[in-house]
């Protein structure tokens, strides 16, 4: 760019520049395994912690997860939450659009989208889910969107905002207070709005789900910061520790990726526009979403620095803990699942595209 505004490919590593690309060739992996070894990922999933012999945690995905968590939560330094007063009003913005707007726009767009189609007889049948309830599976990706709407991004986000040329204090500081926000709003929230969408929804493992997948790695990821800053200094944590779990979190989420779509083979193969389907109120939710966010901000007269982080929090979801939250509830199987999934694939993309849009667009703003 002739501003000096590095180019999004030069500065994301090889894992995350061609993230999409990863997902997609996990996609193909997870089906062929799906069709030339059934048994294996039936296997993995049947590993579990069992409540009164349901299954409730599946042990092989929930180590991928915390794998996906942990490098995302020990980057968060909680010191900067008490300087967020500094800047009140990007704070407030990116709260409401989080937890008063995003969930309820998601809601509203994937059911009349998802149900139309169904309507058409795009997305015709039904799945039984774990609990043993059967649903219409429509309803199950509206319930996918539903888990990814109430998951403000805590990860890709310090990219995005970087990429931008926004505030990084301003983007630190809202990953920790999402991450701690998620812990009292992510299960009340997508309890209410799943229930809303007729779906079964088991409180207990709901909020046992928050505290494995947000309230665990939050905890270790708290205290082994702590102490290896302590041990080692800041710059070998900055410069060894988090270069290294960067990759350890995408192929966690990768090896995930492939164990659901070995379950969605046949789904996929049978309707292969399914992907699409669910994609276009993910995508028209993610552009809408930064649309309002960034109007909001220009209108607030924020600095750009300010602006375009907001935006990017808003726009961006929280896959990994979506994806976890989707599959203890409804199973690795699920339609739910399928759908946080389809959230990553065309995130990355999307993202890409309105970081580029900020930058050419930093002349909206005063400096």
């Amino acid at each position: 760019m002739s501003d000096g505004t590095p180019t999004a490919d030069k500065q994301l590593s090889v894992f995350e520049r061609y993230l999409t690309l990863w997902v997609a060739l996990c996609i193909g992996a997870g089906i062929l395994l799906g069709r030339l070894a059934p048994g294996v990922a039936q296997y993995l999933d049947g590993l579990a912690i069992r409540v009164d012999g349901a299954p409730v945690v599946s042990i092989p995905i929930a180590i991928c997860l915390f794998f996906m968590m942990y490098p995302i939560m020990v980057k968060i330094d909680f010191a900067e939450v008490v300087r967020a007063g500094k800047t009140p009003k990007p704070v407030a913005l990116t709260l409401f659009i989080n937890w008063a707007v995003k969930p309820f726009t998601m809601f509203a767009i994937a059911t009349f989208f998802l149900s139309q189609f169904h309507r058409w007889g795009l997305i015709p049948g039904t799945e039984i889910v774990r609990d043993g309830t059967e649903v219409d599976l429509y309803r199950s990706y509206i319930s996918g969107a539903i888990l990814l709407g109430i998951a403000p991004c805590t990860a890709m986000v310090l990219m995005w905002g970087y990429l931008a040329r926004g505030n990084q204090g301003l983007t630190l500081v809202m990953v920790a207070i999402n991450s701690l926000t998620m812990l009292l709003l992510y299960g009340l929230l997508g309890g209410w709005l799943l229930g809303v969408n007729r779906m079964p929804v088991p409180w207990e493992t709901l909020l046992l789900s928050v505290g494995i997948y947000v309230a665990l790695p939050l905890v270790a990821g708290y205290f082994s910061r702590r102490w290896i800053i302590a041990a080692k200094g800041r710059a070998w944590f900055e410069a060894r520790f988090l270069h290294v779990l960067t990759p350890v979190a995408i192929v966690a989420l990768l090896a995930t990726l492939v164990l659901l779509f070995s379950f969605k083979g046949e789904t996929i193969v049978a309707n292969p526009l399914t992907i699409l389907w669910i994609a276009i109120p993910l995508a028209i939710q993610t552009v809408l979403i930064f649309a309002i966010t960034y109007a909001l901000a220009r209108l607030l007269r924020f600095r750009y620095a300010d602006a375009a982080p907001s935006a990017m929090i808003g726009a961006s979801n929280h896959f990994e803990v979506a994806i976890a939250t989707a599959t203890m509830l409804f199973g690795l199987a699920s339609g739910a699942a399928l759908a946080t999934v389809v959230g990553v694939l065309i995130e990355v993309p999307l993202m890409l595209g309105l970081v580029r849009f900020c930058t050419r667009t930093r002349h909206w703003f005063p400096v």
